[in-house]
């Protein structure tokens, strides 16, 4: 009896683990079809922006919280960053505020800016602080030389010269001379679609699939 009653709960476990184990495998593809999905839709959204008229415009502006923008026909790299995410529903806005708010000595802002607090107006437009939020809410990855290294959905930080900071999306278009993809960002001429990946000194390689469930 007893050594029935252990083959029962023996092929009992053996079940559960097995259920276990598919139910785990099942949740691991659905998360990797929901990641290849939103990084589809951030690249159209990203590609799209350069549709659109934008003056480099950097002056400081207020704007509402949640979901604010500058004029839409102003703007500066970090915007076309905001907006593309936007357009998937990832209010980086609120994101970057937010974290700020708990964890404000983990930013730049108080050595760089002389702040000494949050502010949803700006903070979420300047280069350093997204570098800091994409590594605590996001992916940091290597920084190679290799061109196969950079996906599209991949954010890229650049230092141009004397330290001023810049930052692009890489998109799912290959340049025909080179074959690298090419990278949607703003540089003083509006949104633009180019192969500049290693036209400057890259300092920041990310993912971000927006806040975790």
């Amino acid at each position: 009896m007893r050594t029935h009653l252990f083959a029962v709960w023996r092929v009992l476990c053996l079940c559960g683990v097995s259920l276990l184990g598919a139910s785990t495998a099942a949740a691991q593809a659905e998360h990797v079809v929901t990641r290849q999905e939103f990084t589809r839709r951030l690249v159209a959204a990203a590609v799209e922006r350069t549709r659109h008229s934008v003056r480099y415009v950097s002056a400081y502006v207020r704007i509402p919280y949640p979901g604010g923008d500058v004029p839409a026909d102003t703007g500066v790299c970090t915007d076309e960053i905001i907006r593309s995410y936007r357009a998937v529903g990832v209010d980086l806005q609120k994101e970057v505020h937010e974290d700020m708010v708990e964890n404000f000595a983990a930013y730049p802002n108080k050595r760089r800016w002389l702040l000494s607090r949050p502010d949803s107006n700006i903070d979420h437009r300047r280069v350093p602080n997204l570098m800091v939020f994409f590594t605590r809410k996001g992916e940091s990855l290597p920084i190679t030389s290799r061109a196969q290294d950079y996906l599209p959905g991949d954010l890229v930080t650049w230092d141009l010269g004397g330290g001023v900071p810049h930052i692009g999306i890489v998109v799912d278009q290959k340049s025909s001379s080179s074959g690298r993809y090419h990278v949607v960002h703003n540089i003083g001429a509006g949104p633009k679609m180019e192969d500049v990946l290693f036209n400057w000194k890259i300092t920041g390689h990310y993912r971000y699939f927006g806040p975790k469930q």
